[in-house]
């Protein structure tokens, strides 16, 4: 049962990297400071988009609007610590 808990953890901790590599991206991207046309960061800016924004976009559906500044990663990773901290504490020792 533990290998099962470590496994949704490292899933869990793999995928708040991948957000917060989206995040610093996004920014990258809007600001200029990496070139848009060049195949591979369009190939990587896709890639972060397709696995991160079908997660999102709800958050995005339910937060009002704030003016242009998109905190739905911070929504989603204080989600993720939740769901860990909870796994952690509550329902592995359970089955421990």
């Amino acid at each position: 049962m533990l290998a099962l808990f470590q496994t949704i953890d490292l899933a869990l901790n793999l995928y708040t990297w991948v957000l917060i590599f989206s995040a610093i991206f996004s920014w990258l991207y809007a600001f200029n400071v990496i070139n848009s046309r060049n195949q591979f960061v369009d190939a990587v800016g896709r890639f972060l988009f397709n696995v991160t924004d079908p997660v999102l976009r709800p958050i995005r559906r339910i937060m009002p609007d704030l003016g242009g500044i998109d905190i739905s990663p911070v929504i989603l990773l204080l989600i993720i610590f939740f769901i860990r901290s909870l796994m952690w504490t509550s329902i592995y020792p359970m089955f421990a």
